[in-house]
């Protein structure tokens, strides 16, 4: 599917996110975002597209919420005349120790981790069917595509994830019939979280086959590739540098 003249909803649209809508921008997409309280730079994001001579939507949606996600769409939909791909990149990720992880804390992940990742879908998914297909690009982690857990304090956040990838499988096989493409993208050592000090980050690098870290232009190419395929679908894309193979 090309991106000349599409529409991209994109969920998350701060950091690595305002990169790939950039990315789709200019590859000729119109571009919906998302934002929960961070307006600023949901606009600042949406302003870079517009500066490429596409449109752009800002929509406000807390994710965790089941009608703000249909609206969210709705929305989207209208503001742009139509949606071809949903690309969900919001995430909550967070170090929470087993014996503070209350149930508030586990439904608060798992609600925009893995929840919201469904609730966005479906809402989206008789906009695709109109346009005789499309694209959905959901977001996990390279832990969780390696099939097992591998740092402490991330018990939900890594459940999560794990249950994104399934989400992605079971939706590409729901959704074949009606040439929607599902295909999940598996983050590595992209971005530095917020207050990663310098050592962290070299020790990161240490521990990366490529090493070094990939910058969030390495997830915008997995997901325009994803995009332009006709026949990926299903799949799983680690974007770790080989982190896993360690």
């Amino acid at each position: 599917m090309t991106l000349q003249d599409r529409v991209v909803l994109l969920t998350g649209g701060r950091r690595i996110g305002a990169v790939v809508a950039e990315a789709v921008a200019r590859r000729g997409a119109d571009v919906a975002l998302s934002y929960r309280s961070s307006r600023e730079e949901a606009d600042a994001t949406a302003e870079v597209v517009r500066a490429l001579g596409r449109r752009s939507a800002v929509v406000r949606a807390d994710l965790a919420d089941e009608a703000d996600c249909a609206a969210l769409v709705a929305q989207a939909g209208e503001a742009l005349g139509r949606i071809d791909a949903l690309v969900h990149l919001a995430s909550v990720y967070e170090s929470v120790p087993l014996d503070a992880l209350d149930a508030a804390t586990w439904d608060r992940h798992l609600s925009v981790d893995l929840r919201a990742a469904f609730l966005c879908a479906r809402a989206v998914v008789p906009h695709l069917r109109a346009q005789g297909g499309g694209r959905i690009v959901l977001s996990a982690d390279w832990v969780a595509a390696s099939g097992r857990p591998r740092y402490r304090d991330y018990v939900a956040y890594y459940v999560a994830k794990s249950g994104v990838i399934a989400l992605g499988q079971a939706l590409a096989l729901e959704l074949a019939p009606d040439g929607i493409l599902v295909n999940t993208v598996a983050p590595g050592p992209i971005l530095a979280p917020p207050g990663t000090s310098a050592e962290e980050e070299a020790a990161v690098a240490r521990a990366t086959p490529l090493g070094r870290w990939g910058g969030p232009e390495e997830i915008a190419k997995a997901v325009v590739a994803l995009i332009d395929s006709d026949f990926i679908t299903g799949e799983t894309i680690r974007v770790d540098g080989g982190r896993h193979l360690k």
